[in-house]
């Protein structure tokens, strides 16, 4: 279930700061919405536990939904940055 919710949360942070800041408008929400989604997972199953959190279990955890979403706005800014430095 935590897996879900970290992927969901991914998709959501990417539309939330793709809307808000207007950054990755050239590839797309589809494309900022992957890129969320894949960040979120690894935030969630690879960086939480070296944070603390537990990994995919049963049970909810926040501090793993934390450490997702953070991961995902991470690489939005991270994407958005490497592209206006090298896309255009």
């Amino acid at each position: 279930m935590n897996t879900v919710i970290w992927l969901v949360a991914g998709g959501l942070v990417a539309v939330a700061a793709f809307s808000a800041l207007h950054l990755n408008v050239a590839r797309g929400l589809i494309v900022t919405m992957v890129i969320g989604i894949f960040a979120a997972y690894f935030g969630g199953s690879i960086l939480s536990p070296l944070f603390g959190g537990i990994a995919i279990t049963g049970e909810f955890n926040p501090l793993a939904l934390l450490v997702a979403s953070c991961s995902a706005l991470g690489a939005f800014f991270l994407t958005a940055t490497i592209y206006q430095h090298v896309g255009n």
